[in-house]
């Protein structure tokens, strides 16, 4: 009875922050391609993919100077690598001056304890939550005022997309009690 009164520790974990920053100077991708180190010029795309190992980010340059970042596993994380990348450009002579940095998405997973009754969850939250379980295997559930998505499967996971960190863990917070009414086994 305990369980049911005081919710349970869940672990999120952060899969993925994308981040957006600009290096305020024209950048020349072939000359980037040639002497960079661990990238990948992309021609007709009309950028280069830049990849570090520590930490484990991707960067996608374009030559308006805008870079986005992919891979990082927290939001510190993201700006390291960013401005890692930004030190990388400034070493092959570019006049790179680090601005406008930004997370844009975040994706993170948490597994309830419990499994649950999708069909019954999309009854309660119907204008909010959608189930085709011949399309997707998941509830697709929005939170907009958090604007955070979520994709909650029967096996008690949840894939949520959000705004930054500290949102992804509200919508967690926001969801729980809505999928503790309709868990397997009530």
């Amino acid at each position: 009875m305990e369980a049911e009164s005081e919710p349970l520790p869940l672990d999120i974990l952060i899969t993925n922050v994308v981040c957006v920053f600009r290096v305020r100077c024209h950048l020349d991708l072939r000359h980037i391609a040639l002497k960079g180190a661990n990238v990948m010029y992309k021609r007709d795309e009309g950028k280069v993919v830049m990849k570090l190992r520590r930490p484990r980010v991707t960067a996608t340059i374009w030559s308006s100077g805008k870079i986005i970042s992919t891979g990082a596993t927290s939001e510190d994380e993201a700006k390291i690598g960013a401005r890692k990348c930004a030190r990388c450009l400034q070493k092959l002579g570019f006049q790179v001056r680090f601005g406008a940095f930004r997370v844009v998405n975040v994706l993170a997973v948490c597994s309830m304890p419990f499994e649950i009754r999708l069909p019954d969850f999309t009854k309660q939250q119907r204008p909010l939550a959608s189930y085709e379980p011949e399309l997707h295997p998941a509830v697709n559930f929005k939170i907009k005022p958090l604007t955070a998505s979520m994709q909650i499967f029967s096996t008690g996971s949840i894939t949520i997309t959000a705004s930054n960190v500290a949102r992804a863990a509200q919508a967690v917070e926001h969801v729980y009690p809505l999928v503790f009414a309709s868990r397997k086994g009530t």
